[in-house]
This record gives structure tokens, sequence and C-alpha cells, in this order.
């Protein structure tokens, strides 16, 4: 019997709380929201950064999400909390 690996994804999947969507953030620019984070941990108003993402979009075919990678949006940092999971 073969073993059986986890394969991450390029991307990390936050919620967009302004927005109510979901976004794709590639992997390597999570770092960025994470030292804002840390940064600004416990401030009732963050200041405005912005990151490059993708929606996600339903698709009715197969009736799930998935990434909608025909147009790349910018989204305020603070409005971000990534989906356990």
């Amino acid at each position: 019997m073969g073993i059986l690996r986890t394969i991450k994804s390029d991307y990390e999947m936050y919620e967009n709380s302004a927005l109510e969507c979901f976004v794709a953030i590639q992997r390597d620019d999570c770092k960025e929201i994470k030292a804002f984070n840390k940064k600004n941990k416990g401030q009732k108003n963050k200041p405005s950064q912005k990151i490059k993402g993708f929606k996600f979009v339903m698709d009715e075919e197969f009736e799930s999400l998935k990434i909608d990678f025909t147009t790349e949006h910018q989204f305020e940092i603070r409005d971000l909390a990534k989906v356990k999971g």
C-alpha cells in the first residue's frame, strides 16, 4: 500500500469580512499578513495596507468554489482572516 501525503497548495484561503467573500493569497505573500497582524496586534484602528490576491467564485458544474485567476484584486489586510482547515 502506498504512502498518502498531503500536497500543499501555492495559495492560502482567507475570508474577507468587508466584501463577505473568500480570497486566495499566494503562500509567499502570507508572510506580509502575519507581519502586519503581529505589528498591529491589539489595535482597534489598524492602518491601511493592501495585498494582492484572487477571489473564489462558485463553479456551477461541480457545485464548489474555485479560484478565479482572470482578475487579480487588491485587498485590505485588516479585513482578512485565515480560514482554518
